[in-house]
């Protein structure tokens, strides 16, 4: 059955000023598993026993480019310790955003690595894989595309998706089989067209549908994920995890 994760970028101040204490307050909560963005300097044997203790699963890792590309092997030797088979590829920045036939050509050694390691390679997306082309397709399918299956795996994000403009339920669709992880994340547009995230049931996206959608498709993960919190961000994932206590009431697949 499925299974409800936080990214803990959501958290990432209360991180660094607390990092064992935040993750007992996230598993309190009722979220069964965390999706790491930095480990704040603490070694693989402390992770690994902090999740012991609080009974989280690490779900997966986002990890820069850099790393990925520099230091790969001791990514994949620090999330075999703490448990983690999914190597996430989280974001691309501006100035990289002209050299995607390179990007491409990295994700696949990279993903090749991964492999060799028992370990998965998936991409997260933001608004711009969608509303960038390359040739006839969206980068993001550009990418799926062009690297196969067993190199590289779907993390999609479904609220980046809507703001890009696209149906998240058609991508969900889409790569149906190959999206083990689905970020549910919820937003507002504000005047000016730009996104703000709020907590889930806040906003307008169709986030009951979007769960539905990615549960029949067979993710193994919904990862919630709010990339700014206006209120306390510790209050924020409360706030979504009512929303999908509510949500699983109303007879969604989630176990919580």
């Amino acid at each position: 059955m499925v299974q409800l994760g936080l990214q803990l970028y959501t958290v990432r101040d209360a991180m660094e000023q607390d990092f064992e204490g935040t993750l007992r307050k996230v598993a309190s909560l009722g979220y069964q598993g965390v999706e790491f963005a930095g480990y704040y300097g603490r070694p693989a044997e402390q992770v690994k026993s902090i999740l012991a203790e609080t009974g989280l699963s690490a779900l997966g890792a986002h990890t820069p480019y850099a790393r990925l590309r520099d230091a790969l092997d001791e990514e994949i030797a620090y999330n075999k310790e703490i448990g983690n088979r999914y190597l996430i590829f989280p974001f691309l920045e501006e100035a990289d955003r002209t050299r995607w036939a390179e990007v491409i050509e990295d994700l696949k050694k990279i993903g090749k690595r991964c492999a060799e390691e028992d370990m998965v390679l998936c991409y997260h997306n933001h608004e711009f894989e969608l509303t960038q082309k390359l040739g006839d397709e969206t980068v993001l399918d550009a990418i799926y595309s062009q690297i196969p299956p067993e190199l590289i795996q779907v993390e999609l994000d479904s609220c980046w998706v809507s703001y890009a403009g696209f149906s998240p339920l058609e991508y969900i669709s889409k790569y149906k089989g190959r999206m083990p992880l689905l970020h549910l994340k919820d937003m507002v547009t504000k005047p000016d067209g730009s996104a703000e995230t709020v907590e889930l049931g806040k906003g307008e996206i169709p986030i009951a549908e979007i769960a539905d959608a990615a549960i029949d498709a067979g993710v193994s993960w919904i990862v919630v994920e709010q990339d700014y919190c206006a209120n306390e961000p510790l209050e924020s994932i409360a706030t979504s995890m009512k929303w999908v206590r509510d949500y699983a009431q109303k007879g969604g697949k989630l176990n919580v």
